[in-house]
């Protein structure tokens, strides 16, 4: 299926495309016997992004990275384009759960603290229980590229032979990861999901439906974990705006290596 043209966000191809949109995507992909890296951004990848070349250009050649934010939305806005929604995790892990479920499609849960990966399993299998989660590894773990115990990793993940990876490592060490032992796996989707093993097993809070609703789970977010992302947020955002107002003017400068 032909994808709309991406925005490009401070150098990052961010492609406007609904749920259904990304499920058919997803499964023409996986029909066609081929694999694929699915990244996602908000404003604290794209600061990430803008700061770390190597992060821009792996999210430059990806496949297909889709928006996850409000503000990547009004960033989009800003330079005259419209991305329709945004898809976060701990909303969309329901609906791809579902998804899966029906298409019998193999899961496997890569990262987050020890039990964590498996409690998410049981949330979304009590609600779909035929989704087939085919395994679930804690993120403590020698990710050095090559290290016995990461070998270990995905060897276990090749043996289990997965249609759809998901890490929950937070960024950027879930995209490093990717990235580096992408041509060792054998996983035919490789999706990076952040903190959505905690949403899921219920470890960390969302924010309430009616600030998430209003484009306001930010600072919900923010509310409820002050000590963690009142730095991301108070310092990260008012930059993005400025940078994206320079890419509108034509003025902005990407950081090279």
């Amino acid at each position: 299926m032909k994808l709309p043209a991406p925005v490009e966000i401070l150098g990052v191809p961010v492609t406007p495309l609904r749920v259904a949109e990304l499920h058919a995507w997803m499964d023409a992909r996986l029909a066609a016997g081929e694999r694929a890296e699915i990244l996602n951004v908000n404003v604290h990848a794209l600061n990430l992004a803008y700061r770390q070349p190597w992060l821009r250009a792996y999210l430059r050649r990806a496949p297909l990275v889709f928006c996850d934010g409000a503000g990547v939305i009004l960033g989009a806005r800003i330079l005259g384009r419209h991305i329709p929604e945004r898809i976060t995790y701990a909303d969309w892990m329901w609906q791809l759960a579902e998804h899966a479920a029906g298409q019998g499609y193999r899961l496997y849960f890569l990262g987050a603290q020890p039990g964590v990966a498996e409690s998410a399993a049981q949330a979304l299998q009590a609600r779909f229980p035929t989704l087939k989660v085919v395994g679930c590894r804690d993120g403590y773990f020698d990710r050095t590229h090559g290290s016995p115990e990461n070998e270990q990793v995905v060897a276990e993940i090749n043996r289990l032979k997965v249609d759809i990876l998901i890490l929950g490592m937070g960024m950027p060490l879930q995209e490093r990861w990717l990235l580096e032992n992408w041509p060792a796996l054998t996983a035919r989707i490789g999706l990076t999901g952040g903190a959505v093993f905690d949403y899921l097993s219920g470890r960390v809070k969302r924010a309430p439906d009616w600030m998430n609703r209003r484009s306001l789970e930010w600072l919900g977010r923010l509310w409820i974990e002050p000590a963690r992302l009142w730095r991301r947020y108070l310092f990260g955002n008012p930059p993005f705006l400025l940078r994206v107002l320079a890419q509108r003017l034509g003025v902005l400068k990407l950081p090279q290596e």
